[in-house]
């Protein structure tokens, strides 16, 4: 088992060179794999929203369902370095909203840091969370909490213009205490461009390779999902094999070849007819 990373080793990640990497998880049986691989982070996302609760998005996830099920992925992967994402509504009311959120989160999760969108607009909520204690990790580009203002899930940073608001986004995390920054859905050369202007390490998903964490949805990874996005590699392709394997139980179930005595307890019991 590799040693837990912490907070300054993802520091040092922007000048050693280290690359991490992350996967969303959202179950206690999915994070004992975790805990059994050389990954080295989970987030706990809003993602669950999709992936677990069958939402169209991420709005609607709640502080309770993020500990909900970080609990029990802090149980299955207790030695890895755990983030607890703030969903939508959680801090955007005011600074002490967001510090009692994060608190909760931390508190109850177990985590070893929280993640929350938005740059400038979300910067005063860092300070406060970061001045409370807690580490923070920051989320510009493409957000999913707040697609629909951008239209949907699309590419970010097309244009110099949108490019020099991100970066000015990233500067105000950093700013305000957070240790990381995620970048997600933005072309390689944004993500370039802002790593050179900043001083804290970043997790890209969907935002190129320079990155010093790579960051995947776990149902994307596995292929559990028929479609996609287009930066999610399929590392496995589950989908057909679970969809298989339930279709050949069903199949000898009705044809009385499951359960055979192999999978059956044998023992006989005195004065039992047979």
């Amino acid at each position: 088992m590799n040693k837990k990373i912490t907070v300054p080793d993802i520091r040092a990640t922007k000048e050693n060179g280290n690359k991490y990497t992350l996967v969303t998880c959202y179950d206690y049986t999915s994070a004992t794999m975790v805990e059994a691989s050389d990954i080295e982070m989970i987030l706990v996302g809003d993602s669950l929203g999709m992936t677990m609760l069958g939402y169209d998005g991420t709005v609607g996830v709640t502080v309770d369902d993020i500990i909900h099920h970080g609990k029990a992925v802090k149980k299955g992967a207790p030695n890895k370095f755990i983030i607890g994402d703030m969903p939508f509504g959680a801090y955007n009311v005011s600074v002490e909203q967001g510090i009692t959120s994060a608190n909760k989160i931390f508190i109850e999760i177990g985590c070893d840091a929280i993640k929350l969108e938005g740059g400038k607009r979300s910067a005063a909520v860092i300070k406060g969370i970061v001045e409370a204690g807690i580490p923070v990790c920051g989320h510009i580009g493409l957000t999913p909490q707040t697609t629909s203002m951008m239209g949907g899930f699309k590419v970010q940073g097309k244009s110099m213009d949108a490019v020099e608001l991100l970066l000015e986004d990233a500067k105000a995390i950093e700013e305000a205490g957070a240790f990381l920054i995620m970048i997600e859905g933005v072309p390689v050369s944004v993500t370039q461009y802002i790593r050179k202007n900043i001083g804290i390490p970043v997790i890209g998903i969907g935002a190129g390779p320079d990155c010093e964490v790579q960051a995947l949805i776990l149902q994307d990874m596995l292929g559990m999902y028929e479609w996609v996005p287009k930066f999610a590699k399929k590392f496995a392709d589950l989908r057909p094999q679970i969809i298989d394997a339930f279709n050949t139980y069903h199949q000898e179930v009705v044809e009385g070849n499951f359960p055979t005595p192999e999978y059956s307890y044998n023992s006989k019991v005195e004065g039992l007819d047979d």
